[in-house]
């Protein structure tokens, strides 16, 4: 991440809301006779676990705040004050996911959603780059870990009036698991020190203490089989890092297959097992899939707007038929799939296609597969959801150039059109585009795939990896940090482990594959002209990657050696643009020939056919 001694227009403040999530209870009756009000679970000494560490990260921040930033102390400090927020985090950030963020983020700079200030970095990777990478003055530093500290205030107070339950330990517990496999094992929790392998195992750690804090005397009296299981796979996974500490050489392949995965089962099915909470169908996951791998582990009702959501199999058909409809535009010549074509995973090959003259577009067309878990929609972000991105498209004057609240006179004479958009949406004396619009979502929402070679290797389902493309994945996942933009499984910059927002970043797209000039579109800048926004565009998904070229927002590289020798060179400020606000975790990769081809290798693993719900 860039370090803020870059940021020379940015306002020093912060802005502290306690967001405080509730959460509906329910709870589910067991028929097991040996499961008695005697044997009902007393969250009592895991909450208390909870409570504790996060007070001992708060001490531990104290501590820090009396030495200096250069010393060995302060290193020392810090590390402590970061397992023990890692021990506290499930709970911590389960009860206030913002203020969690803020505590855990990346050091990078953001505006208000209220007042668009800008407000510098904080936290504890702020506080990482001051310690490791120095050049920071005392007064900053005991700044900076104040604030942090305010943070870390507003967690414990949080734990200490809310108390644990079972839906709030198993919802908590599974974002945890989550930020494991996107944050915890690829650095991006740690992008300077490269802590995060050994509070990846203190995350586990955890799981296995608040496990026996609470839910195990059930557990072992209903299957005693599957308590000693997942106790072994947990000190399995513990063994493993502890055996393979170095960040760089860690085979992130082996350790998701055959250690962390099997965990996960294990602990899906003690969840079950115990009966004491019935999931529910409000959260980005879908709690019933054993791992975070399988074709179902996302609930895409999630995803979807809220006036869209379970939609009948009559709209999504009609959707269907919609996309390929071209009497939806003006012009009568476009369709969705003139831009999103679906043999070239529903995007088209293209560097810019063209708009309703035969003129080019913009920008180039996106893969739509696995959009709709995307919470920004064009290449700048701009469209908050899936219907204002196709909202968008409707009213460009490039493409649709038909008003939302208009209607295609053609489609209104075609008689089965009528009978279908009566059978979704039930009779109405004119049909407006805004149903069409609804319909087509419901319809990209279903083009979804997670069952690519390397979802299948994840599973166990085959071991048909060469050697090359697990080098790949651990370079994808560890040195090359590909991972801590493209967050893993979902390969996007929505972040986990609440899925509600999808990252922007400034990298520096040069204007052509010479690498020479900076290319001029500025991105999401348009929307409140902030320097640090300046080029920023969203981070896309790079499953189907290998079927999707030319790449980048500008088509400018027509090949993935390409973009991966640019950010090896470090982006364009590694081209040597003029990047101030540069959003890349690194300089430049410094990666090898054998290594860029590895990473290659890997990213077509991620090819997919997408499976339509």
């Amino acid at each position: 991440m860039i370090n803020s001694s870059k940021i020379t227009t940015v306002l020093f403040t912060i802005s502290l809301t306690v967001i405080l999530f509730s959460c509906k209870e329910k709870t589910k009756s067991t028929t097991d006779e040996t499961y008695t009000a005697k044997q009902e679970i007393d969250w009592t000494q895991a909450h208390e676990y909870y409570l504790q560490h996060i007070k001992k990260t708060h001490q531990y921040l104290d501590s820090l705040n009396q030495t200096s930033p250069n010393s060995e102390e302060a290193k020392n400090y810090f590390i402590k004050a970061r397992q023990a927020f890692k021990e506290a985090e499930p709970y911590a950030s389960y009860l206030n996911p913002e203020v969690g963020h803020q505590a855990n983020g990346p050091a990078l700079p953001r505006l208000t959603d209220d007042t668009q200030r800008v407000l510098l970095p904080i936290g504890f990777q702020k506080i990482e780059e001051s310690i490791y990478e120095g050049g920071v003055a005392e007064n900053d530093f005991k700044r900076e870990v104040e604030l942090t500290n305010g943070l870390i205030k507003v967690l414990e107070d949080a734990i200490e009036k809310r108390k644990l339950n079972a839906q709030r330990f198993f919802i908590a517990t599974h974002q945890q698991l989550m930020r494991i496999v996107s944050f915890g094992i690829t650095g991006f929790d740690t992008p300077v020190s490269s802590l995060g392998l050994a509070e990846t195992q203190a995350s586990i750690n955890n799981l296995r203490t608040v496990y026996e804090l609470s839910l195990q005397p059930l557990i072992t009296s209903k299957d005693k089989d599957l308590h000693q299981r997942f106790l072994k796979q947990n000190q399995k996974a513990i063994d493993f890092i502890e055996k393979n500490p170095d960040f760089e050489s860690f085979d992130r392949y082996t350790f998701l297959r055959e250690c962390f995965n099997p965990m996960m089962r294990s602990w899906v099915e003690i969840r079950k097992t115990s009966a004491i909470w019935q999931p529910v169908n409000n959260k980005p996951f879908n709690f019933e899939a054993p791992t975070f791998f399988e074709d179902n582990s996302f609930n895409i009702d999630y995803f979807r707007q809220v006036t869209n959501r379970k939609p009948s199999e009559a709209k999504i058909a009609l959707g269907k038929r919609l996309f390929f409809e071209e009497n939806l535009s003006e012009s009568s010549k476009m369709s969705c799939a003139t831009c999103h074509i679906p043999s070239k995973a529903y995007a088209d090959g293209m560097v810019t296609n063209l708009n309703n003259e035969g003129k080019p577009l913009q920008r180039n067309s996106p893969t739509l597969v696995n959009a709709v878990f995307q919470k920004g929609f064009f290449w700048d972000g701009r469209a908050e959801s899936l219907l204002a991105q196709i909202s968008g498209v409707f009213t460009n004057e490039e493409e649709f150039n038909s008003a939302v609240h208009e209607f295609s006179g053609d489609i209104a004479k075609d008689s089965s059109y009528v009978k279908d958009f009566e059978e979704v949406f039930g009779k109405k004396v004119n049909y407006t585009n805004a149903e069409t619009i609804k319909a087509l979502s419901a319809y990209i929402s279903t083009l979804n795939g997670f069952s690519s070679k390397f979802d299948k290797n994840m599973r166990g389902e085959e071991n048909t990896f060469t050697a090359q493309e697990k080098l790949g994945m651990n370079l994808f996942m560890g040195k090359a940090l590909c991972a801590t933009c493209h967050f893993m499984p979902l390969t996007s910059g929505t972040v986990p482990p609440f899925f509600t927002d999808t990252e922007k970043e400034v990298i520096g797209v040069p204007e052509t594959a010479e690498n020479k000039t900076l290319d001029s579109d500025t991105g999401f800048y348009f929307m409140y002209e902030e320097a640090i926004q300046k080029g920023m565009f969203k981070t896309p998904t790079i499953r189907n990657v290998a079927q999707t070229a030319p790449y980048m927002h500008n088509g400018v590289y027509n090949n993935l050696e390409q973009v991966v020798d640019f950010y090896n060179k470090g982006g364009g400020g590694g081209l040597g643009f003029d990047l101030p606000h540069q959003t890349l975790p690194f300089d430049n990769l410094e990666l090898t020939q054998e290594e860029q081809q590895a990473l290659v290798a890997f990213m077509k693993t991620l090819n997919d056919l997408p499976r339509e719900n």
